[in-house]
């Protein structure tokens, strides 16, 4: 379930009472900063989980070739 306008407004409204106005693009960048990092993050962690599964697969594939 996703949150409507009604409730998006709600939510904004109490992150401007917390935090204040002047604070709000500092939150804004550090949050986008995060999400960067954390995708960046992510797309090596696949990169390497591939290239790992490759090495296994090909390390077992010359053990058991009895022509080697």
């Amino acid at each position: 379930m996703t949150p409507g306008p009604t409730e998006l407004l709600i939510i904004l409204a109490i992150v401007v009472l917390i935090f204040g106005g002047s604070k709000l693009p500092k939150l804004a960048r550090s949050l986008g900063e995060a999400k960067k990092e954390f995708e960046t993050s992510s797309t090596d962690s696949k990169a390497t989980t591939v290239v790992e599964t490759k090495e296994t697969v090909v390390e077992r594939a010359d053990r058991d070739d009895p022509s080697v």
